[in-house]
């Protein structure tokens, strides 16, 4: 047990570090970076939706810089082909044999910017790496590498020249986050200062591959009460038999809930989660997994989606 709260500790104090690091350069938004750092313990993807110029791409690279894990980015055109993802096989004249040259996908973190402008068939070509960690390519299974990664960003205001992601390339990403402006008074520091980008330049990397493995490993250890595995159940299976919902959270859906909800306590200092952090997790883990009936905007920034999800939570009754 003295060995398990040493490793506990230690793993926790690796947390508040990659934390702190990352808020040097995203300020006033703790609970974003919390939720990010809990998907990729979890072993999640995620998915920055925003409008432009609030910090996706700026997260995402202080997420990667933080650590010592190889990172790729990924300018999604219309015209990028899965071979631009993937990578190609060419033919070496002096070697005489055909040679795989592989492309941005093998890499620890993928960031995908501005998902929603590569056409649907580059959007698939992420679909296995992102659910088995491998890809096929001319008949061979070739394994990414581990930890394995992809953030990707869309804005959700410009439509013109976008594909909008299908419901099975949704189901890949355990979160779906919005960043939002910053307060006054973090906007404030933030033009004093002149910008995030000189800290995001000097970030030094306070993780390394082998920590964040044993950090996705320790997720696992976090306990989890049965009456809050049937309050996590009663939210999912409310989105599959409700009215109002046409398509509700995949067992999928439910798998990743779960560990982001593990994920989440470890991230807050605890070993075993409580009714707070499914709450709190439901609505980036859940709304982008459902489709209403009714999609008729909501006023504010709110959609649908999200707006039912919270409203089941409410309800439910909460375990003591």
């Amino acid at each position: 047990m003295a060995r398990e709260a040493i490793s506990l500790n230690r793993s926790l104090d690796r947390i508040a570090a990659l934390q702190a690091n990352v808020e040097k350069v995203i300020r006033g938004k703790s609970e974003v970076v919390q939720f990010a750092i809990a998907a990729l313990l979890a072993k999640g993807h995620i998915l920055l939706e925003d409008v432009p110029g609030v910090g996706k791409t700026t997260l995402a690279h202080a997420i990667a810089r933080s650590m010592s894990l190889s990172f790729q980015r990924i300018q999604c055109t219309s015209d990028l082909l899965p071979a631009d993802i993937v990578g190609v096989t060419i033919y070496n004249q002096e070697a005489q044999e055909f040679e795989f040259v592989s492309g941005p996908i093998f890499t620890n973190i993928l960031l995908a910017d501005e998902i929603n402008r590569a056409t649907p068939k580059s959007q698939s070509a992420l679909l296995e790496a992102m659910s088995e960690g491998t890809i096929t390519l001319d008949k061979r299974h070739m394994p990414l590498p581990d930890p394995f990664c992809v953030i990707a960003t869309q804005n959700p205001v410009e439509h013109v020249g976008t594909y909008p992601l299908p419901e099975s390339q949704l189901d890949r990403f355990l979160m779906k986050l919005t960043i939002g402006y910053p307060n006054s008074t973090d906007e404030r520091k933030l033009l004093r200062s002149g910008g995030a980008q000189d800290v995001l330049e000097h970030l030094q990397p306070v993780l390394d591959e082998a920590d964040v493995r044993e950090l996705q490993l320790q997720v696992g250890n976090i306990h989890v009460n049965e009456s809050l595995v049937e309050y996590l159940m009663s939210i999912v299976q409310t989105t599959r038999s409700h009215a109002e919902v046409a398509l509700g959270v995949s067992t999928r859906g439910a798998l990743t809930f779960y560990k982001a909800c593990q994920a989440l306590a470890m991230v807050l200092g605890r070993d075993f989660v409580v009714p707070e952090d499914i709450k709190r997790l439901a609505e980036p883990v859940l709304s982008h997994r459902i489709i209403m009936r009714d999609r008729r905007a909501l006023r504010g920034d709110m959609t649908p989606e999200a707006s039912f999800i919270q409203r089941i939570v409410n309800e439910i009754p909460v375990p003591r």
